[in-house]
């Protein structure tokens, strides 16, 4: 019987540390560990994670799935009944070491009608809506906290994007060996904004034959928030995913948008992936997600045409 370790934080800013923690004083004999890619959202349901899903690919019957805690795994009501339906499918057992589902056994189901006990169902609803309360209480603080620290001149979250004037003098100092490290410095962003302005310019770049168009360079866009959700759940390649990581939130009322640097070509990718949000192929939209993709769509369509 495998004992199988479930990871996972929500941001690239995060570790796993704590959750190490946890999981190493619970003496787990020979963990198999299955760690998701780091700022894998808890938006996503947990079936469709890559970790998760290649963990439930692994297990035979009779193996203890184990988590430090509940939410680690699950976000709300749905994905936890959703979640212990398929281990009951599977035949798993599963093991959370921290928090208010350590002390029940989630598996439990009557003897005769092989149902989720209605006992097991009402506890893991009421303590999955206390969980979600407990962080929307955590998220106000935080925002309170942000606003508290801008008003005594302070800044959080990412370091700024590069202005536009700034790339153009970026790009020169780097083909005169400056480092990437040293322009960060410089211009107080982050070493991705550098490598963004410089993407081009880098040893493994592909060079553009002499023929060819220029290449773009990026410009900044405020993207929804609603569009930042959805794109963060969809699949993207590496150079979007990046992006999109290396947007700047910024708060506005009870939601947000993303400040988002890339070359035009990849703000009309992100456009074109989160068309679903429009009620395309035949799907519903919800309006205020259509009203966010088209605010998205107005921005990108004042940026210059592409070849």
């Amino acid at each position: 019987m495998a004992n199988l370790v479930y990871k996972r934080v929500s941001t690239d800013q995060q570790s796993t540390a704590r959750q190490d923690l946890v999981l190493a004083e619970a003496g787990i004999e020979n963990p198999v560990v299955f760690e998701e890619d780091p700022g894998t959202s808890s938006r996503l349901h947990p079936l469709q994670r890559p970790k998760f899903s290649e963990l439930l690919t692994y297990a035979r019957p009779g193996d203890t799935v184990h988590i430090s805690e509940m939410f680690r795994l699950v976000r709300g009501n749905q994905h936890i009944l959703d979640v212990l339906e398929v281990l009951h499918r599977d035949q798993l057992a599963l093991r959370i070491h921290d928090g208010a589902f350590s002390a029940m056994d989630l598996t439990a189901r009557h003897p005769r009608t092989g149902e989720l006990l209605s006992t097991v169902k009402f506890m893991v609803q009421t303590l999955a809506a206390a969980g979600e309360l407990q962080r929307d209480l955590q998220r106000e603080l935080t925002y309170d906290g942000l606003r508290a620290a801008e008003a005594k001149g302070n800044k959080g979250g990412r370091r700024p994007a590069l202005a536009g004037g700034a790339v153009a003098d970026v790009r020169a100092a780097y083909l005169e060996s400056h480092s990437i490290a040293a322009l960060a410095r410089d211009h107080d962003v982050s070493r991705g904004a550098i490598r963004t302005a410089v993407a081009d310019l880098l040893p493994d770049h592909i060079a553009i034959e002499e023929e060819g168009p220029a290449p773009e360079l990026p410009v900044t866009l405020d993207m929804p928030g609603k569009v930042a959700d959805f794109l963060r759940t969809a699949e993207l390649d590496a150079t979007e995913r990046a992006v999109l990581d290396q947007g700047v939130t910024v708060r506005r009322g009870q939601g947000y948008t993303l400040r988002v640097t890339a070359a035009p070509s990849v703000h009309r990718q992100f456009l074109a992936r989160c068309q679903p949000l429009d009620g395309g192929h035949g799907g519903s939209a919800i309006p205020a997600q259509r009203k966010a993709r088209r605010e998205y769509e107005n921005r990108v369509s004042t940026l210059t045409p592409g070849p």
